[in-house]
Order: structure tokens, then sequence, then C-alpha cells
């Protein structure tokens, strides 16, 4: 049976590295989970594999459209699903590599049949928004279901809108309603995820949020600002600097606001990650040879 090798994990844990060492290995393509690389204009921000790293393998879903494309998650599984049947036709093993965990989820697993948006309840929850700010739908949606809460990007007003609208609409909770059958893939999915102990890992994120601005973050943001409302543009690293760039706060204020936010979406994703439970974990500094060693034992390559 074909196999997709999904490499997961934190930000900044070194996902990148390990889907090259095992794309050379297999001598397969790459193909990008993380939701902000599908975006041309913001490499840096978002540690898009370099051009040196995609001359060491082919890579998919990076770059592939502009910030004010509309690209939805169900689009995306769509494409994803039709690249890796043609990818498949040309090799048996592909990886797949990504921290946007709701992406990964709709490659391997399908999203759910869920209802469309009921236009009230978006009425209702968008005057909620404008009235009493953004706080009141992260506090409405910990209220109506804490565990989801807990995981999702409490940033991101399109998810918790979409979230509480499901709630109020099935009685379920969202956590429920994601638990439910999907459908079946036609490929073996072997999960690799990056564990790094704590304290190591958030020393990777400020020593990488401190290379991005040494790499251009700055101008890159900067070249971005006229299109600051748009939800692409709501993502770490973009949304603290605006305020530098229309002069509201100081540089330093801002990196360090990018630091912070880093691991708090680091903390999340692990805290998603934790109730996974068919992930096999690789540690560094051995990482590529335990992953070898978990591909081996399930007979892969």
């Amino acid at each position: 049976m074909n196999t997709l090798i999904s490499i997961i994990g934190p930000t900044a844990s070194g996902k990148t590295s390990l889907a090259l060492e095992l794309a050379e290995k297999f001598g397969c393509p790459i193909l990008s989970c993380d939701s902000r690389q599908f975006y041309r204009e913001m490499p840096i921000g978002t540690a898009a594999p370099s051009l040196e790293e995609q001359r060491r393998a082919r890579h998919y879903f990076v770059g592939h459209i502009g910030v004010e494309e509309p690209y939805s998650i169900g689009a995306y599984e769509k494409d994803a699903l039709e690249k890796i049947q043609e990818l498949f036709k040309m090799h048996s093993t592909l990886v797949l590599v990504g921290g946007s965990m709701m992406y990964e989820k709709a490659v391997i697993q399908g999203l759910h049949p869920l209802p469309a948006a009921n236009a009230q309840n978006q009425e209702k929850l968008l005057a909620l928004w404008q009235k009493e700010g953004l706080g009141a739908l992260q506090n409405l949606l910990h209220s109506l279901d804490p565990i989801y809460s807990s995981k999702v990007d409490l940033q991101n007003p399109r998810r918790l809108l979409r979230a509480i609208d499901l709630i109020w609409q099935t009685g379920q909770s969202y956590t429920s309603l994601l638990k439910q059958t999907r459908p079946q893939r036609d490929f073996r999915v072997v999960r690799i995820g990056m564990q790094l102990e704590r304290q190591l890992l958030y020393e990777r994120i400020e020593q990488r949020v401190d290379q991005m601005i040494a790499q251009g973050l700055l101008g890159e943001v900067e070249a971005l600002l006229p299109y600051r409302e748009l939800q692409a543009l709501n993502t770490v690293g973009y949304r603290e600097l605006f305020p530098y760039l229309l002069g509201e706060t100081t540089l330093k204020h801002a990196v360090e606001e990018i630091k912070k936010n880093t691991r708090r979406f680091a903390k999340r994703q692990l805290t998603w990650y934790r109730g996974e439970e068919d992930i096999h974990w690789v540690t560094p500094p051995q990482t590529f040879f335990n992953a070898q060693k978990i591909l081996e034992n399930l007979r892969i390559g």
C-alpha cells in the first residue's frame, strides 16, 4: 500500500529538516500542510523552505497562492488529495509536513460533513464581536467547549465563529463533532512527531524570530501593510509588526510580542497533539535515525 509520512510537531521543532532527510531517503517530493506557507508573499515570517531546501526535494503547496486569493481548508483538502493521487503513480512513499493541525487532519482523515453556516447565528456572533470585541467570542467558545477552546487559535475570529455556530446548530460540542466518522483514505498514514524539551523549544523559537528579523522580516511585513486586514495576515510575526510600522509601538516591543505569541502557538500545538493516539514521537539529536527505525519496524522503505 502507498504510504504518506506526516511530519508534525510544534513550530521551530525541526520538522523541515526531518522531512528533507526522509524525502531524500525515499527520493520523493514533500507536500506542505502549513496554511501560511501557501502564500507567496510571506516566505520569511512563515519559515517557508528556502530555495536551497526546495532544490533538495520538490515541494508542493509552498508559495502557490497570493494573500488576496481566497483559499479554504476544503479547497486545500481537494487539491492536496488530487496531488497525492497523482504523485503516488510515481512514488510509493510521500512526505507531508506542517504545523497547521486541521490542515493535516483534512489530508489524512478528511473533513467532516458538517452543516453550512447559519446566517442568523453568524449575524448574532458578528454583532457580539463588533460590540464587545474578540474576547467575547473567546469567552463564549470557552463556556461552550473548553477543550476545543484550549486548542484553537483564539486570535482567528473565523475559527471561533464557525465553532460556536456549529455548537448552536447541533447542540453538540465542537470537540465531539470533530470525532465523528470521516471518509477512509486509500493510503497508509504514518505520523512522526517532533518532541523537544519545553525550554529547548522556546530557545529555538526565540532564535528563529531573531533570524527572521535578520533575514528581512520587517521589509516583508512592510510590503504587506496595505493588506493587513486580510485573514492571511492575521498571523504571528505579521500582526505584531503592523502596529510598529504604523508608529503605535517600538520595534523591541513588537519583536518580544512575536516571541511570546509564537510560544503560545507552540503550546496550543502541543495541547492538540497530546490528544492524538497514533503519533510516533522522535527526539533530537538522533531524530532521523529514530525515524528510520520506526519506518523499518513498520516495514516501510
